[in-house]
């Protein structure tokens, strides 16, 4: 039998058989097409990859035995695929970079309803700022003109506020350096006396400059306005295309951290210094504070919140220098059976059945304590789901992409979404006031804001006009 044919045969047997292995429960839904033609791509690779090897290690011995011409019969076509691969890749790359620029340039454009300040001074953006609508980019703009108004703290509180809250955004665009966007953030702070406010915000956004809004709703609300909030903007492209810019989103956040405490050394009176990272920006923040080590103290910090951070190594390396006084929560829920004295600084708000959360290269060859075989599996972790080597990697990396299905108003608590746990985490976490009847009605009052926000987003230039 020619070594291409033997090839061919082994490739075919192989792929066959991990095809077959590919099917089974996933940690969320994926579409049908998707989940139809994922055991013909995993066997397809593996197929390809023992065909190539069993036909060219058949052609060496065939040579070695004298028959044949050797390998060049074998590897030729390998050769020639390269080949038009490269040519393949060289176009890709040129794709690439207009897809890539068509992405940034979403980041910039903004939405017609937040293109145009709301005039507030004590947001970014505004006449008063020093940063302007344009340099905010897409997320900043929503992020400052979805700031919480005297009617939100009232529906929530059935109070009066006591202050105005204060937003403060820097977009990559707003200068050329780390240091001048640090520099612009703390002026804009100075500015609209947010170290004036009983709670400071920091907050590290994610690769496109988005800053959930969520988390600052609930607290500018259960402080009757006493917040202020801060974001730096350091990339313009989705997260999963931004995992080259955490070190310098970290750096952002190391000396934006740095800025605030000089500025807070020698005050009299602090605001609470409370942290909040979400996906990318949770990785990124935490980045930050364990560059050296690991002292909340030293930058005043009363809490902080980290949201679906990445798995992998250095995940669990920071969650093991945080053990001292950290609690994970899947949900609200097990927050009373979590609390402990003295009460929780750092908090970690982080889906059993998260695949961004579970993802990470070990899956490769290692089962995961996620999967045991003693039956204890974590919420929407299917029981019918094993551990099987290359394709549970493949299933959950295929799960990240699907990780997050939201509609407008419809908080879910499941894979990658946290919209329904941020009320109650957030409230914990912060040690914000509020009684059984405010958190319902804080809940039912972030599913309003939202939908109201998706149908502002999806207004046109001439339905703004018109408004």
């Amino acid at each position: 039998m020619k070594p291409a044919a033997l090839g061919v045969i082994a490739g075919v047997a192989a792929g066959a058989a991990v095809g077959a292995a590919s099917r089974g429960p996933s940690l969320v839904e994926w579409p049908s097409k998707i989940r139809t033609a994922f055991p013909f791509v995993t066997g397809g690779i593996a197929g390809a990859s023992v065909g190539i090897k069993v036909g060219t290690f058949a052609s060496f011995v065939q040579a070695a035995r004298g028959r044949g011409k050797g390998p060049v019969s074998t590897v030729a076509p390998v050769v020639i695929g390269a080949g038009l691969a490269t040519a393949a890749a060289i176009g890709g790359t040129i794709a690439k970079e207009k897809v890539l620029g068509g992405l940034v340039q979403q980041s910039r454009d903004l939405d017609p309803y937040f293109a145009a300040s709301s005039g507030n001074p004590l947001t970014s953006g505004s006449p008063a700022s020093l940063v302007t609508m344009a340099e905010l980019g897409r997320e900043g703009a929503r992020f400052v003109g979805c700031i919480s108004t005297p009617e939100d703290i009232e529906a929530v509180t059935g109070k009066k506020p006591i202050a105005e809250p204060v937003r403060v955004f820097v977009g990559l665009d707003a200068a050329d350096t780390v240091e001048q966007r640090v520099g612009l953030a703390m002026a804009e702070l100075r500015r609209t006396g947010a170290f004036d406010r009983a709670n400071l915000i920091i907050q590290a956004p994610a690769g496109t400059g988005f800053a959930n809004t969520t988390p600052i709703d609930v607290t500018e609300m259960l402080t009757l306005g006493d917040c202020a909030s801060v974001a730096i903007g350091y990339g313009l492209l989705p997260s999963f295309l931004s995992l080259g810019k955490v070190g310098l989103g970290a750096q952002t956040q190391r000396l934006l951290l740095d800025a605030i405490r000089e500025e807070l050394v020698g005050r009299a009176k602090r605001p609470r210094i409370l942290l909040y990272g979400e996906s990318l920006g949770a990785r990124v923040q935490e980045a930050a504070v364990s560059a050296g080590p690991l002292d909340l103290d030293h930058y005043f910090v009363d809490a902080a919140l980290w949201v679906g951070t990445p798995g992998g190594q250095k995940s669990d390396e920071f969650h093991a220098l945080c053990a001292a006084e950290s609690v994970t929560v899947d949900r609200p829920e097990l927050i009373a059976s979590v609390m402990r004295t003295p009460y929780p600084r750092v908090w970690f708000l982080e889906h059993d059945g998260d695949p961004v959360v579970r993802n990470r290269p070990n899956l490769l060859a290692d089962r995961p304590f996620w999967l045991s075989v003693d039956g204890t599996r974590g919420r929407n972790v299917p029981e019918e789901m094993t551990w099987k080597p290359g394709i549970t990697w493949a299933t959950v990396l295929v799960d990240t992409l699907f990780a997050t299905n939201v509609k407008p108003g419809d908080f879910q608590s499941k894979g990658h979404d946290y919209r329904a746990d941020l009320g109650g985490v957030v409230t914990a976490a912060y040690a914000l006031p509020a009684d059984e009847a405010t958190a319902t009605r804080l809940e039912a009052h972030l599913r309003q804001l939202e939908v109201e926000r998706a149908q502002r987003i999806d207004m046109t230039e001439d339905q703004v006009k018109s408004a």
